[in-house]
């Protein structure tokens, strides 16, 4: 049963140099359309997976603060209708810190949202200009100040390991960053992704990443002063202090069932993965049409679902559950992880091994990637 409920908002005024999300220009947006899409999409995942209420909402983009709070209201209605509440339900928001956005904060507050993830993604101007923010410093922080004041849970990303950042300077940045008291900060590398601006210009020699044992030393810097402020690593990208983790993204993590609605959006729901069209049109069109946006629904074996259990939850510093994975997928524990390379990964320090449970240590989160590849039963990956 899913308790856990993703709705996407693939609108933007911009699409950002290093963005490969599934986000979208447009001059104009019929939002009583798309709110009965949405809606439609919403009863469409809960015929199939209502029954126990809901303990996260998460509305994802794209912009979803350049929603009407009217419209966000409206599903948040029909959510708890169709599914019902937790009553400590956790309903985020990720929203642009421009002064417009800012000033619907307190009207999506009486909304329902309870928690808003700030793109604010660097405290310096000259780096904002170069990731293509449309806000500066000064007003995203006065953005930060109106979030604090309306919601009862704050988080905010930054991008580091910019091109030529010093780890001088990404000190500064983060140390200030810390002091402004959020319970949550999501701090991610800057990756170039393929079909993004960025892939552009780093091909036509417009600007060089920055190399990856600087980007390693920013990493471990990262984490040694979030640890010392009491908001230690949960997830390689991800610091909280204790009880303020982002319970929407533990389910992903923990691989718990999310029905997921709106363009391009991603589900796990009984054992089925599902996706949405990607094409904020052409998943208008599928639900007027269908009564539902989805582009495919594919039942997963024991095996890709127990794979991808491990792979996501591996990004966790709480690690998996092994015993608990091979029950709930009907496989052998030993057919999980590779004994030899589980043997000699804790041997190197890379993985803590608790027997039922194995988590990545902090040496192993820098080469999280290859540490997977290795990890996972080569057998589970080709079944």
């Amino acid at each position: 049963m899913a308790r856990a409920l993703y709705i996407h908002w693939p609108f933007c005024l911009k699409k950002c140099p290093y963005c490969d999300f599934n986000s979208h220009v447009r001059d104009e947006v019929d939002h009583a359309a798309w709110q009965r899409a949405l809606i439609a999409d919403m009863r469409h995942e809960a015929a199939l997976a209502g029954g126990e209420p809901l303990a996260s909402i998460f509305f994802g983009g794209g912009t979803p603060s350049l929603m009407p709070p009217a419209l966000v209201d409206g599903l948040l209605a029909e959510a708890e209708r169709l599914w019902g509440f937790a009553d400590d339900v956790e309903i985020t928001l990720e929203a642009n810190p421009s002064s417009v956005e800012a000033a619907a904060f307190g009207d999506l507050a009486r909304a329902g949202v309870n928690r808003v993830s700030l793109g604010l993604q660097a405290l310096d101007d000259a780096a904002l200009r170069f990731l293509g923010r449309l806000h500066d410093v000064a007003e995203g922080l006065d953005a930060l100040a109106v979030a604090q004041r309306h919601f009862a849970r704050v988080s905010f990303d930054l991008i580091y390991a910019r091109p030529n950042q010093s780890v001088a300077a990404w000190e500064r940045e983060l140390e200030r960053a810390l002091g402004f008291g959020t319970g949550h900060l999501s701090l991610y590398q800057l990756t170039i992704e393929p079909n993004t601006r960025f892939a552009t210009d780093v091909r036509q020699g417009r600007f060089d990443p920055l190399d990856d044992d600087p980007a390693a030393e920013l990493f471990e810097v990262t984490r040694a002063l979030t640890a010392n402020a009491g908001l230690p690593a949960y997830e390689i990208s991800n610091h909280a202090r204790p009880n303020e983790q982002s319970r929407h993204n533990l389910a992903y993590w923990r691989y718990q069932d999310c029905c997921g609605i709106g363009p391009g959006a991603h589900g796990r729901r009984g054992g089925a993965a599902t996706m949405r069209h990607r094409k904020p049109e052409n998943w208008l069109s599928a639900v007027v049409e269908h009564g539902h946006g989805l582009r495919e629904e594919t039942s997963l074996s024991p095996s890709t679902a127990a794979s991808e259990a491990l792979l996501m939850g591996l990004r966790l510093a709480e690690g998996v559950p092994l015993a608990e994975i091979a029950t709930r997928f009907g496989i052998e524990p030993a057919r999980l992880i590779d004994p030899q390379r589980r043997e000699m990964l804790a041997q190197l320090g890379f993985i803590r091994d608790e027997g039922e449970r194995l988590a990545v240590t902090p040496r192993g989160m820098p080469v999280l990637d290859a540490i997977l590849g290795e990890l996972v039963h080569p057998e589970l990956v080709a079944a």
